[in-house]
């Protein structure tokens, strides 16, 4: 007994270091999971309408990818040139620092500038300063590969997800004993629903966001208009917290250009995100999830702290689902007995 016991916990311990060896894997399937339910009601659409799902599949997909091109096409070029134009600029920024009265004053008492050139020097000659550098570059180069071929991965397998999302579902429904599958049918293709629906929804939402925000940043005048209005739409998919972090974005950039134009736009964000929570939001989330607001922040707290984004992303929709079994299995059965 004892042996079969110890076997059992080693089995145990195997399984859970699996799972953390394949912790990245298992959390891109779950992107392109959450992603091809995202999608899949426009896969539906367009099948209802005579498409074929591969067809559908491939219209979709197109474009999808043409709108992160076009995302891509926005903010690239802008980064660059405004990287350039701070990398050309630098050297007189640092005369204008270095001219400063402030750090002629502390140069005069202290030495710094001499100080900071003999550390500058001492470091550039010291070979293990210079291998940790060219090692974090080395790091930050293959992080940047890593991140393409995962964002490529999760490309592919949603890809394949939604071109056999139904033989999927019928495999997985194919497991259910038969006395149950009608009732784990039912249910299953609810959640799926919502989850999908709930998706769009909040895509819809920060749409709304960044198209106002960009239209309000070209009146005003603020800098970098389409850049911010990117990071504002991207934002604005986190729950709770993206259209705070947006605006603050958009605000912070305008304070270093002109206050004024700062106090315009938090003004404009305290009514814009009025108008949000209670007629824009509502109103394409009608046909979605219902989440009671407590439920809602437990949720988006405890998935921000296991998953961090992706996890404020997913706990909505995995709330409403679990709401969904809570009201439609649970009660019953404490009813009956």
């Amino acid at each position: 007994m004892g042996f079969v016991g110890g076997i059992g916990v080693l089995t145990a311990l195997l399984l859970w270091q699996t799972m953390g060896r394949l912790t990245t894997v298992l959390t891109l399937v779950v992107i392109a999971f959450f992603l091809a339910l995202t999608l899949n009601p426009l896969v539906e659409f367009l099948t209802r309408h005579g498409l074929r799902r591969g067809g559908a599949v491939a219209v979709v997909f197109a474009g999808v990818v043409a709108v992160f091109t076009l995302l891509g096409l926005v903010v690239v070029p802008p980064v660059i040139s405004q990287g350039t134009d701070l990398a050309q600029k630098a050297p007189d920024y640092l005369d204008q620092i270095l001219r400063s009265s402030f750090v002629k004053d502390l140069d005069q008492h202290y030495g710094v500038v001499d100080k900071i050139q003999t550390e500058f020097n001492k470091r550039i000659t010291d070979g293990n300063f210079l291998s940790q550098v060219f090692g974090g570059v080395l790091g930050v180069g293959a992080a940047v590969i890593g991140g393409i071929f995962q964002t490529f991965t999760v490309l592919v397998l949603t890809l394949f997800l939604l071109a056999s999302f139904p033989r999927v579902k019928q495999g997985a429904y194919a497991i259910v004993p038969a006395s149950r599958r009608p009732r784990v049918i039912s249910l299953s293709e609810e959640i799926m629903r919502r989850t999908g629906s709930y998706a769009i929804g909040q895509v819809a939402v920060a749409t709304i966001n960044a198209v106002c925000s960009w239209i309000m940043m070209m009146i005003v005048g603020i800098p970098y208009a389409a850049v911010l209005a990117v990071a504002v739409g991207f934002l604005g998919l986190i729950p709770m917290v993206g259209a705070t972090a947006g605006a603050a974005v958009v605000c912070l950039v305008a304070i270093f250009d002109e206050p004024k134009k700062a106090i315009i736009a938090l003004v404009y964000y305290v009514v814009y995100q009025q108008i949000e929570n209670y007629v824009v939001a509502p109103r394409i989330m009608q046909r979605t999830v219902s989440v009671p607001g407590a439920v809602t922040v437990v949720a988006a707290l405890a998935g921000g702290t296991l998953l961090g984004v992706l996890g404020a992303l997913l706990a909505i929709p995995v709330a409403a689902g679990l709401l969904l079994l809570y009201e439609e299995v649970l009660l019953p059965r404490q009813r009956r007995h």
